[in-house]
């Protein structure tokens, strides 16, 4: 079936909106805590999170962004959409966390979002990276390193896993590795933080 262009931009808009919802200055405010994006990397994301604040706030700012764009791409595939269509609804998700309009366009990384929306496109690619970022982690204590390379992988395991949805998994990447450009500056110098 195809899907009209009338019924894929409003759902990238709410897409866009949802993504927007950035889970760290919620759950921070809520704790009565600093906001993370005045202290540490100034990310408010997960990494950012746990450095600052411990784990029960990280995880609490994990879940919200995971979470935040499934109910859209759960409609999204309700109403009979093809993979490029999902693709645009869940890359209008990662826009709005990345570049939320109401916070000067300034959001996180991605990851988190980026995970939850393939969660739903393509459960097991996202489950390959989510596992691949763990022992990342737990090898080089660096969560940037982690991300950067499980993105990198992303595609390449779509490609076994998820092919029909290989293109769109390699936009969701390609928007992840610029959002972490300072990172790899940073991975460059040496100044790059543990988590």
């Amino acid at each position: 079936m195809e899907a009209p262009l009338d019924l894929i931009l409003p759902l990238m808009a709410i897409g866009y909106l949802s993504g927007t919802w950035l889970g760290a200055l919620t759950v921070c405010r809520l704790a009565g805590v600093g906001d993370p994006r005045l202290a540490g990397s100034c990310n408010p994301g997960f990494s950012n999170v746990l450095r600052l604040h411990g784990r029960r706030l990280a995880l609490a700012t994990l879940v919200v962004d995971v979470a935040k764009g499934m109910p859209v791409l759960w409609l999204a595939m309700r109403l009979g959409l093809p993979p490029w269509g999902l693709g645009l609804v869940g890359l209008g998700v990662l826009l709005g966390h990345s570049y939320p309009a109401w916070h000067h366009f300034r959001g996180g990384k991605g990851v988190a979002s980026a995970f939850g929306v393939m969660l739903v496109l393509t459960p097991w690619v996202a489950l390959f990276c989510a596992a691949l970022w763990m022992l990342l982690v737990w090898r080089v204590r660096t969560a940037s390193v982690a991300s950067l390379v499980s993105a990198t992988m992303a595609p390449l395991a779509s490609l076994w896993l998820a092919p029909d949805f290989a293109g769109v998994v390699i936009v969701f990447t390609l928007l992840v590795l610029a959002r972490h450009a300072l990172n790899i500056r940073r991975l460059g110098c040496g100044d790059e933080p543990p988590l």
